[in-house]
């Protein structure tokens, strides 16, 4: 029984030359334009697009890298072309991981007083520094339970939206981010959270950007505390669980936040 449910499970995953062609699109380039940054002939990438022509381990890692395609991802065209898959996944808190998880504390006490986060790829919640109580104060405690996600708990109306004096500015700022995302990364758990959040209460701004960056103001008692976050992570790594990581920290946007921040330093 376990061989013929192996076998559908085979004989229902999509072709690699059909996940590539996905991808391509998704990327918003032309055949001839992957075959130039790849190196290989437009003729020989539409045979492998097709199904006419197998590609290697090689070809295949390398069209994805060209691609930029997510490392668990990845994985998907390496078994759909045949391959074992090669980049792994440890719990962080694997003894393997430990270099790793000494990497993490040291960035996130590295920001203290700033408050600062560590997500996956599906910005749940994973570790934060001492300051994030700052910012989570009030908030609903089934928000907060694991795996708590931390763009549900900034928009949603018992998490920290209330305390969110520019509210509709961040709401936007925080969907589109979210949204583009889901289109890099064709996660359709991101898709699903870009819905649920999309449909929160918040209001809609509609005035254009008028900068780079988009501040986090928040009430905190008699304080008003504006933020620019800072997005870090992983870019080498070769893990999944550290490649999917991130720590985005909430730096001062003006000396009266750094002064209010320094000032609740233990």
């Amino acid at each position: 029984m376990a061989s013929v449910h192996g076998m559908t499970s085979v004989a229902t995953r999509p072709a690699v030359g059909e996940l590539l062609r996905d991808w391509r699109l998704r990327r918003r380039l032309s055949q001839l334009d992957l075959a130039g940054d790849a190196g290989v002939s437009a003729r020989h990438l539409s045979f492998v697009e097709t199904g006419r022509a197998s590609p290697s381990r090689d070809m295949v890692l390398h069209l994805a890298e060209q691609l930029e395609v997510p490392l668990r991802e990845r994985n998907e065209l390496l078994l759909a072309a045949g391959f074992a898959p090669v980049y792994g996944r440890r719990a962080l808190d694997d003894p393997d991981m430990s270099a790793v998880r000494r990497a993490v504390d040291l960035v996130l006490a590295a920001y203290e007083p700033y408050p600062a986060v560590v997500v996956d790829r599906s910005w749940q919640l994973v570790a934060g520094n001492r300051s994030v109580a700052l910012l989570t104060e009030g908030v609903a405690e089934e928000l907060l339970a694991p795996p708590a996600n931390v763009l549900r708990l900034s928009l949603h109306p018992d998490g920290l939206a209330p305390r969110i004096l520019n509210l509709p500015q961040w709401r936007r700022h925080v969907l589109h981010r979210l949204d583009r995302e889901a289109q890099l990364t064709g996660d359709p758990q991101l898709r699903a959270l870009h819905r649920e959040l999309a449909a929160l209460p918040g209001g809609t701004d509609r005035t254009p950007p008028d900068g780079i960056a988009v501040p986090l103001r928040v009430r905190a008692g008699d304080d008003v505390l504006s933020f620019l976050s800072t997005v870090t992570t992983f870019g080498t790594a070769v893990d999944l669980t550290a490649a999917e990581l991130s720590i985005e920290a909430f730096l001062p946007a003006d000396p009266r936040t750094a002064e209010v921040l320094r000032g609740l330093a233990p």
